[in-house]
C-alpha cells in the first residue's frame, strides 16, 4: 500500500482555512491550497498515525520488514504476515536467551512450526567441591532433535541452517529429525 496518495483523504487542517481574509474569497487561492492540502493529508495522516507504525502488531506489512531490521530479526517472505510480526514482537525476548537450550527451542518453534529438545551442555563440566579431580572430559556435542509442530512438516535443512545461527559457535551441534515427540518427552 502506497501511503503518497490516498484518493479522497480529506486534510484535518485545510490550508485555505488558514489564509488571511483576503484570500478567503479568492478562488485561484483556494483551489492552489486544496492541491496543497491533497499533497499533504497523507503526510498529516501518517505523522498522526506515528506509533501505529511502530507497534508491529498494528503497523502496515510494508513496514513490519523495515521493523525487523531495527532489531536485528530475520524476516522471512515466506512466512504468514501474522508470523512476521510475532518475529519482530519477540525479537529481545529471543536475541535475550540467545545461545541457550530454551533460545533455540523457541527460535525452531517461532520461526520453524517445529518442537525441539536439546540434550547435552556443550562441553561444560564442573564440580561444586574445591580441590576434587577433574571430571570426566564431557561429550561435548548438542544434539537438537526436531519433530513436527505447528508445520506437518520438518524442512531438516532450514533446521540446520537456524540450529547453526543460533548455538554458541565453539559447540558442535547435531540435528536429528523425528516423526513425532521422543518417548522420553516425559523425563
Amino acid at each position: 500500500m502506497s501511503r503518497a496518495a490516498v484518493p479522497g483523504l480529506p486534510s484535518r487542517h485545510p490550508i485555505g482555512g488558514l489564509l488571511p481574509a483576503l484570500y478567503a474569497d479568492d478562488d485561484f487561492a483556494q483551489r492552489f491550497t486544496a492541491g496543497l492540502d491533497t499533497v499533504l493529508a497523507p503526510v498529516f495522516s501518517t505523522l498522526d498515525n506515528l506509533s501505529a507504525y511502530l507497534d508491529p502488531r498494528v503497523a502496515p506489512a510494508d513496514f513490519v520488514a523495515w521493523l525487523a531490521s531495527w532489531v536485528g530479526t530475520a524476516d522471512d517472505p515466506r512466512w504468514p504476515a501474522e508470523l512476521r510480526r510475532e518475529a519482530v514482537v519477540r525479537a529481545v525476548e529471543l536475541h535475550r536467551r540467545r545461545g541457550t537450550r530454551r533460545g533455540l527451542v523457541e527460535r525452531l518453534r517461532l520461526t520453524l512450526g517445529v518442537e525441539a529438545d536439546v540434550l547435552g551442555d556443550g562441553g561444560a563440566a564442573w564440580s561444586r567441591t574445591p580441590g576434587t579431580p577433574l571430571p570426566a572430559a564431557p561429550a561435548g556435542e548438542v544434539l537438537v532433535r526436531v519433530w513436527p509442530g505447528r508445520e506437518p512438516v520438518v524442512d531438516a535443512d532450514r533446521v540446520r541452517e537456524t540450529v547453526r545461527a543460533h548455538c554458541p559457535v565453539h559447540v558442535p551441534c547435531r540435528v536429528e529429525v523425528l516423526s513425532g515427540p521422543p518417548a522420553d518427552e516425559g523425563r
